[in-house]
């Protein structure tokens, strides 16, 4: 039997629901010497800012039980070296951009840059507005709508808004970038956390930044969750994922597709192999559809 995988994200459809996330795929098919990056769904690159950015200056990742903490500052190329060097891709997998900016008019402007060139981007709104004393603009649902519908103004394809956990109300946040015009929400981005180690002679060594990886994964199904009911956009779950079961989890609280993350770092391959095992337990069990699938796992 042969099993469809797709999935339409409102406007962007993808063979199939398996995505690679922003900051641990590179830029492009960087994975290409590990697998096979065109049986994957899309691609997320990693955040691209107007100016090119060195990222943090000391440790950038703290490995922690269960996971890690990064601060790796959004180092990248920037946005005109990035488009300058792209190149068009014939695989099947989908390039999405992920943007991310200071203040409300860097948004504007990469989202104009980006429009006509790429086909699908994601808002990063986890930045620092540094016009409202580094208010991130995930937190603030006034914020948050304000860059998704100025970027919406500015871009004619597909916008995906990638949603902090570190706020109150995750679902309010999420209606307010669906009425702002975003065709989807992915979430959740990474937790807040402090990583300490203490050395033999008592000096200690902290790393302040995003815990992501397994142990956040309940806190990613609870948040995805809740804004599957209160919104009618696509919901690209994240946060933990590692395991087919891992996926069909996601899909079970509402994802209509998934990001992998963290895993990446210890097992390049792995988007790959979900991908596989997704479509062999579909064969397997009857599912000729992921529709279908979803259906009996809600």
């Amino acid at each position: 039997m042969t099993v469809d995988l797709r999935v339409d994200l409102n406007g962007l459809t993808l063979q199939n629901p398996i995505i690679a996330a922003s900051g641990t795929y590179g830029y492009d098919d960087e994975f290409s010497v590990f697998c096979d990056v065109n049986k994957l769904g899309a691609v997320v690159t990693k955040a691209i800012t107007i100016e090119p950015r060195p990222g943090n200056e000391g440790a950038r990742i703290f490995e922690t039980c269960c996971g890690m903490i990064n601060r790796i500052g959004l180092e990248n190329m920037g946005i005109t070296e990035f488009i300058s060097s792209r190149t068009a891709k014939n695989g099947a997998a989908v390039q999405i951009v992920n943007i991310a900016g200071s203040t409300l008019d860097e948004y504007v402007q990469l989202a104009k840059i980006c429009d006509g060139k790429v086909g699908a981007i994601e808002l990063n709104l986890s930045c620092p507005n540094v016009a409202h004393g580094c208010l991130e603009f995930g937190t603030d649902e006034k914020a948050l709508y304000e860059v998704v519908s100025a970027a919406r103004a500015e871009f004619s394809g597909h916008i995906t808004a990638k949603l902090t956990p570190n706020v109150t109300s995750i679902e309010k946040i999420a209606v307010a970038a669906q009425k702002a015009g975003a065709n989807a929400v992915s979430a959740i981005n990474t937790v807040k956390g402090l990583g300490i180690k203490i050395n033999p002679d008592f000096t200690k060594e902290i790393v302040r930044g995003g815990l992501s990886g397994r142990a956040i994964k309940p806190v990613a199904l609870g948040a995805v969750e809740r804004i599957a009911q209160s919104v009618d956009i696509p919901v690209i779950g994240m946060g933990g994922i590692y395991t087919l079961d891992d996926v069909l989890e996601f899909f079970a609280v509402g994802a209509d597709a998934v990001q992998i993350g963290t895993a990446n770092f210890t097992h390049p391959d792995i988007c790959e192999k979900l991908a596989d095992d997704l479509a062999k337990f579909m064969e397997d069990n009857g599912f000729k559809t992921l529709d279908e699938l979803k259906a009996r796992l809600r």
